[in-house]
């Protein structure tokens, strides 16, 4: 008798068990009692159920109400409804019964709900769209403080965030909150995807195994980190410059291609990387700083509390945690390299170096000159980091290798 079809099995006309595709029926019938009949079906999930009662007796285990006759008992009940029926072993949550060759058997049972799975067989592969999707959704999620950010960082519309998001709405509207978005998005999402790949297999690679002295003295998160982040940097620069102009020098450009032509064409193709010094120098710490907060929360996180698994949400808080440590650490850099990638378009200001731009900015405007949009850089940043950790998750769990896995 195969598994798939009905089945059943009849224990001294007393009990009768049949099983078809999950769902399990029973029909005792009671020796000397009437013909009558009564239906009860339970979905374990839903905790919901209906009936037609006659003459109920005594409730089955735990308090849990059925309703039957006391001639023929007809059970429809789905898997994980934890309940024992007469003359058969006592089941439990996860638990279903089957009847089969061999007679009846416990079968474990996976918890409902609807999974979406998509099989991607290249682990490489996986990684990189994960990355991708993580930077462009978290990106844009962020988009109006990202504009607002990077004007504080230059001053050309105000100095305080009030002052910023009226200049924009006045002149642009909403529209100007997500200026250079599109640019953005199709930076950071190949950005973050080399990012992610980068990290999670130079991790890999430091990490020794288990009762292996480690290669390097040094936490392997923190340089996967920092490679991460010279290599993401270094394959996605040009983009990051070209945004920048758009954002700050409206109507300068047309679009993303005409940014780029002008700038080939009046300031040389080493335009693009200006102010990659500071850039590099900036993101080594703060990639290194970001991915060993972030690597360092979640082993505490499973240790605590011995789980290992993080859901969605506790990722978010680690993910936003990371962000914070790592954007206050390294701020100052980000802010030279801001002004350097605007030279020449805010007042006339040229930078030699970013250890020239550091100096002018202390003697312009001093210390606080530093930490200008550390507030929104901050309400950015951090949001950004945990919802792009967390998105990155996810999709992990929703790109397979093959069919079947988790």
């Amino acid at each position: 008798m195969g598994r798939r079809g009905l089945q059943s099995v009849v224990r001294s006309n007393k009990d009768v068990v049949v099983s078809s595709s999950g769902m399990k029926i029973q029909w005792s019938p009671q020796e000397g009692s009437s013909l009558s009949g009564g239906i009860f079906a339970s979905v374990g999930q839903a905790g919901m159920g209906f009936g037609m009662p006659s003459n109920p007796q005594n409730p089955i285990e735990k308090g849990t109400k059925f309703l039957y006759s006391t001639s023929h008992m007809i059970y429809v009940s789905m898997p994980e409804s934890g309940f024992r029926f007469p003359g058969t072993p006592e089941l439990v949550t996860g638990e279903s019964l089957e009847v089969g060759e061999e007679g009846l058997v416990k079968k474990k049972q996976k918890k409902g709900g609807l999974k979406l799975k998509i099989k991607v067989s290249n682990p490489s592969m996986r990684k990189l769209i994960s990355g991708a999707i993580a930077g462009a959704v978290s990106r844009t999620v962020v988009a109006p403080l990202e504009t607002i950010r990077t004007h504080l960082m230059v001053g050309s519309l105000g100095h305080s965030t009030t002052e910023v998001f009226q200049s924009i709405m006045e002149s642009d509207g909403w529209t100007g909150l997500f200026r250079g978005n599109l640019i953005n998005v199709i930076r950071v999402a190949p950005s973050k995807a080399i990012e992610l790949l980068a990290f999670e297999t130079v991790k890999k690679q430091l990490t020794p195994q288990p009762g292996i002295q480690p290669k390097i003295p040094i936490p392997a998160s923190l340089i996967a980190g920092a490679i991460a982040g010279v290599s993401s940097t270094l394959a996605t620069y040009p983009l990051e410059l070209l945004k920048t102009r758009l954002t700050v020098q409206r109507g300068v450009y047309k679009n993303l291609l005409d940014a780029f032509l002008k700038i080939v064409q009046e300031e040389g193709p080493a335009e693009l990387y200006r102010g990659l010094t500071p850039s590099i120098i900036g993101v080594i710490p703060y990639a290194a700083t970001n991915y060993f907060a972030y690597d360092t929360l979640r082993k505490a996180y499973k240790k605590a509390f011995k789980e290992e698994e993080i859901g969605s949400v506790m990722t978010l808080l680690i993910g936003s945690a990371a962000g914070a440590i790592s954007s206050t650490a390294t701020f100052p850099l980000e802010v030279a390299r801001k002004h350097m990638q605007a030279a020449g378009a805010i007042n006339g200001r040229q930078y030699k170096s970013m250890l020239h731009a550091l100096v002018s900015i202390l003697e312009n405007e001093g210390l606080p000159g530093l930490y200008r949009g550390l507030g929104p850089s901050c309400v950015k940043l951090v949001p950004a980091a945990g919802i792009s950790f967390m998105c990155y998750e996810a999709c992990k769990r929703i790109l397979i290798d093959k069919e079947g896995d988790d």
